[in-house]
Protein backbone atom coordinates (compact mmCIF):
# COMPACT_ATOMS: atom_id res chain seq x y z
CA UNK A 1 0.00 0.00 0.00
CA UNK A 2 2.82 2.42 0.83
CA UNK A 3 4.39 1.74 -2.57
CA UNK A 4 1.15 2.70 -4.28
CA UNK A 5 0.87 5.93 -2.26
CA UNK A 6 4.51 6.75 -2.98
CA UNK A 7 4.03 6.02 -6.69
CA UNK A 8 0.95 8.28 -6.86
CA UNK A 9 2.78 11.01 -4.95
CA UNK A 10 5.79 10.89 -7.31
CA UNK A 11 3.53 10.75 -10.37
CA UNK A 12 1.49 13.74 -9.16
CA UNK A 13 4.60 15.83 -8.38
CA UNK A 14 6.13 14.95 -11.76
CA UNK A 15 2.93 16.09 -13.45
CA UNK A 16 3.04 19.38 -11.53
CA UNK A 17 6.68 20.02 -12.41
CA UNK A 18 6.24 19.26 -16.11
CA UNK A 19 2.99 21.16 -16.56
CA UNK A 20 3.13 24.70 -17.89
CA UNK A 21 2.61 27.43 -15.39
CA UNK A 22 0.05 30.15 -15.90
CA UNK A 23 1.74 33.09 -17.58
CA UNK A 24 0.29 36.47 -18.37
CA UNK A 25 1.87 38.85 -20.82
CA UNK A 26 2.51 42.48 -20.02
CA UNK A 27 -0.35 44.87 -20.71
CA UNK A 28 0.22 47.54 -23.35
CA UNK A 29 -0.73 51.02 -22.22
CA UNK A 30 -2.00 53.96 -24.22
CA UNK A 31 -0.73 56.76 -21.96
CA UNK A 32 2.33 57.31 -19.77
CA UNK A 33 2.30 59.44 -16.63
CA UNK A 34 5.59 61.33 -16.41
CA UNK A 35 6.91 63.50 -13.61
CA UNK A 36 9.37 66.25 -14.44
CA UNK A 37 11.60 68.27 -12.16
CA UNK A 38 13.20 71.59 -12.98
CA UNK A 39 16.29 71.59 -10.74
CA UNK A 40 16.72 75.37 -11.01
CA UNK A 41 13.24 76.32 -9.78
CA UNK A 42 12.56 73.07 -7.85
CA UNK A 43 9.14 72.75 -9.52
CA UNK A 44 7.72 69.32 -10.31
CA UNK A 45 4.93 68.73 -12.78
CA UNK A 46 3.02 65.63 -13.87
CA UNK A 47 2.13 65.03 -17.52
CA UNK A 48 0.00 62.45 -19.29
CA UNK A 49 1.53 61.64 -22.69
CA UNK A 50 -0.02 59.28 -25.23
CA UNK A 51 2.18 56.58 -26.72
CA UNK A 52 3.52 57.92 -30.00
CA UNK A 53 3.24 61.57 -28.93
CA UNK A 54 5.85 64.08 -27.84
CA UNK A 55 6.05 66.44 -24.88
CA UNK A 56 8.01 69.69 -24.95
CA UNK A 57 9.33 70.50 -21.47
CA UNK A 58 11.80 73.37 -21.25
CA UNK A 59 14.56 72.59 -23.72
CA UNK A 60 13.66 68.88 -23.75
CA UNK A 61 11.62 67.06 -26.35
CA UNK A 62 10.29 63.84 -24.78
CA UNK A 63 9.02 61.13 -27.16
CA UNK A 64 7.08 58.19 -25.72
CA UNK A 65 7.46 55.09 -27.91
CA UNK A 66 6.04 52.24 -25.80
CA UNK A 67 4.42 51.61 -22.44
CA UNK A 68 3.87 48.31 -20.64
CA UNK A 69 2.84 47.19 -17.18
CA UNK A 70 2.89 43.81 -15.54
CA UNK A 71 -0.34 41.90 -14.93
CA UNK A 72 -2.02 42.23 -11.51
CA UNK A 73 -0.89 38.79 -10.31
CA UNK A 74 2.79 39.70 -10.65
CA UNK A 75 4.95 42.23 -8.84
CA UNK A 76 3.75 45.68 -9.98
CA UNK A 77 6.06 47.33 -12.50
CA UNK A 78 5.71 49.88 -15.27
CA UNK A 79 8.08 50.11 -18.23
CA UNK A 80 8.18 52.93 -20.76
CA UNK A 81 10.48 53.31 -23.76
CA UNK A 82 11.33 56.99 -23.97
CA UNK A 83 13.62 59.08 -26.16
CA UNK A 84 14.63 62.53 -24.92
CA UNK A 85 16.29 65.17 -27.09
CA UNK A 86 17.81 68.40 -25.82
CA UNK A 87 17.20 71.47 -27.99
CA UNK A 88 20.00 73.62 -26.62
CA UNK A 89 19.88 77.29 -27.49
CA UNK A 90 23.20 79.06 -27.89
CA UNK A 91 25.17 75.86 -27.61
CA UNK A 92 28.30 74.98 -29.53
CA UNK A 93 26.23 73.09 -32.08
CA UNK A 94 25.74 75.51 -34.91
CA UNK A 95 23.74 73.13 -37.09
CA UNK A 96 20.64 73.74 -34.95
CA UNK A 97 19.97 70.02 -34.51
CA UNK A 98 18.86 68.44 -31.31
CA UNK A 99 21.07 66.24 -29.18
CA UNK A 100 19.78 62.87 -27.95
CA UNK A 101 20.40 62.76 -24.21
CA UNK A 102 18.40 59.63 -23.36
CA UNK A 103 17.00 56.65 -25.25
CA UNK A 104 15.84 53.57 -23.38
CA UNK A 105 13.43 51.91 -21.00
CA UNK A 106 12.54 53.68 -17.76
CA UNK A 107 11.16 51.71 -14.82
CA UNK A 108 8.69 53.24 -12.41
CA UNK A 109 9.89 51.28 -9.37
CA UNK A 110 13.59 52.05 -9.89
CA UNK A 111 14.08 55.30 -11.78
CA UNK A 112 17.79 55.42 -10.92
CA UNK A 113 18.54 52.23 -12.88
CA UNK A 114 17.91 53.93 -16.20
CA UNK A 115 17.78 57.66 -15.61
CA UNK A 116 18.13 60.86 -17.57
CA UNK A 117 21.45 62.53 -16.83
CA UNK A 118 20.76 66.24 -17.38
CA UNK A 119 22.06 69.27 -15.50
CA UNK A 120 18.72 71.12 -15.36
CA UNK A 121 15.89 68.56 -15.71
CA UNK A 122 14.88 65.20 -14.32
CA UNK A 123 12.20 63.02 -15.91
CA UNK A 124 10.79 59.75 -14.57
CA UNK A 125 7.88 57.39 -15.20
CA UNK A 126 5.01 57.15 -12.72
CA UNK A 127 2.43 54.92 -14.40
CA UNK A 128 1.15 53.41 -17.62
CA UNK A 129 -2.59 53.60 -18.32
Amino acid sequence: MTRLVLFIFVLFNTFLLLSTFAYSANTQGKHVMLRTLDKVTAITEDYRVAVGDELRYGSLLISVKNCQKTPPEEIPETYAFIQIDDLKLGSQREDGKQERVFSGWMLSSSPAISALDHSVYDVWVLACN
